[in-house]
């Protein structure tokens, strides 16, 4: 027999990285960030932009139920300025898992996107409203508050782990998290990934026609021409 859970847990307090880091990461394709992680760091390909553009934040994140709004309501009260709510649902797609009044109680508390792996509604209002959303897609069916959920756990969102005070970053191609461990060694990354981008690009636009490692491949005894 399983014990009732409590209606929320609730992690007592969130290590934040310095706000200037988090700035570092700022107008960075999410792509360059991946690069800088070996290639990985992104969540399901599916979560995009529903409103809003581009952003960068500090991670509160929640776990919600199926069609809860508990613990997201929680998170909104427990974000200060400059957090992403994160909202995991288990990839739920029976119902919205927020509208625009609560993300907008969010923004008005400076909140600086939200990201789930479920849907959200409100669409029209969501665009108006400014805030960066990022969900699978978007519905009109409404949740409910029942609980359990928790708030500033370490939570699955996307296929990705996520803990609160990781770096978020989210652009037209998805959403990608720095964790918080790793944020000084990605940096470093970065400014090599940067560098060897902005070579490659001049190359190209100065006319390159070969994909070095194409061309030498052709010329070698791997390739076997029929």
């Amino acid at each position: 027999m399983i014990d009732e859970p409590p209606l929320l847990t609730v992690a007592r307090s969130t290590d934040r990285p310095a706000a200037a880091l988090v700035e570092r990461f700022r107008g960075v394709p999410t792509s360059f960030i991946c690069d800088a992680m070996a290639g990985r760091g992104s969540l399901d390909w599916r979560i995009k932009p529903v409103a809003g553009g581009a952003f960068v934040g500090t991670a509160l994140t929640c776990h919600c139920g199926p069609s809860d709004i508990l613990a997201l309501g929680a998170a909104v009260a427990r974000s200060q300025p400059g957090d992403v709510l994160v909202a995991a649902t288990d990839g739920f797609h029976g119902s919205a898992v927020v509208g625009d009044l609560m993300l907008g109680i969010a923004k008005n508390r400076g909140v600086a996107g939200f990201v789930t792996d479920g849907l959200v509604r409100d669409r029209a209002d969501l665009e108006a409203l400014g805030l960066p959303v990022y969900a699978i897609g978007v519905c009109p069916n409404s949740p409910y508050k029942g609980g359990p959920g928790t708030v500033g756990l370490p939570v699955v969102c996307g296929g990705q782990s996520i803990a609160s005070g990781d770096v978020v970053i989210g652009d037209r191609d998805g959403v990608v998290t720095v964790p918080y461990a790793r944020i000084d060694e990605v940096l470093v990354a970065l400014e090599r990934v940067k560098a060897a981008e902005a070579a490659a690009l001049a190359k190209v636009r100065g006319g390159l026609q070969d994909v070095a490692s194409a061309a030498e491949l052709l010329k070698g005894a791997e390739v076997r021409w029929v």
